[in-house]
């Protein structure tokens, strides 16, 4: 089974939150990162530091379900210090489960795919760096689709450089 994480920090060291997030998945499965984006804050919440974003691609084979993939990644969360005090307010690390597979589910705290992702360029852009030609269930686009037609909230300010952590145009 193959998963897509939305992973987001703009508090502490940034970097340091999205590597260690994504090393600590890759001791679970094979997990493609990304490159890593710089972001203004998107939300009702824009007082805030800008973020590094970053989409990484699992490959979980058949034995997780995206309930337990939810669970793992909230406790990634709350071990990287998060606390959740004001919706969409700052965060050391937010990871957000975007698709598991081409799964259409909505539970108490867990719809899927993730329900903002298209109105979203922190989100879009990482991921069609993955794979745009990933088919969104709902709404039956593309992800390149989706990044071409829609208006987006989180505007990204420029890309990352993961060797040199420094930032390109």
């Amino acid at each position: 089974m193959r998963a897509y994480v939305g992973a987001g920090s703009n508090l502490g060291d940034r970097k340091a939150h999205l590597d260690g997030a994504l090393a600590r998945l890759r001791e679970r499965c094979p997990v493609r990162s990304s490159p890593i984006y710089e972001t203004v804050p998107a939300g009702p919440v824009v007082d805030q530091p800008p973020f590094l974003n970053a989409v990484f691609e699992m490959d979980l084979g058949e034995n997780v379900g995206p309930r337990s993939l939810l669970d793992e990644l909230l406790a990634l969360e709350r071990a990287a210090g998060r606390e959740r005090q004001t919706p969409q307010g700052p965060r050391t690390l937010d990871l957000d489960l975007l698709f598991y597979g081409d799964q259409i589910l909505e539970e108490e705290g867990l719809v899927l795919p993730h329900p903002r992702l298209h109105q979203r360029a922190f989100v879009l852009v990482p991921l069609a760096d993955l794979n745009p030609d990933l088919h969104h269930p709902v709404m039956g686009r593309t992800v390149r689709e989706l990044l071409d037609e829609s208006e987006l909230e989180g505007a990204v300010i420029r890309r990352w450089d993961r060797m040199t952590d420094s930032a390109t145009p």
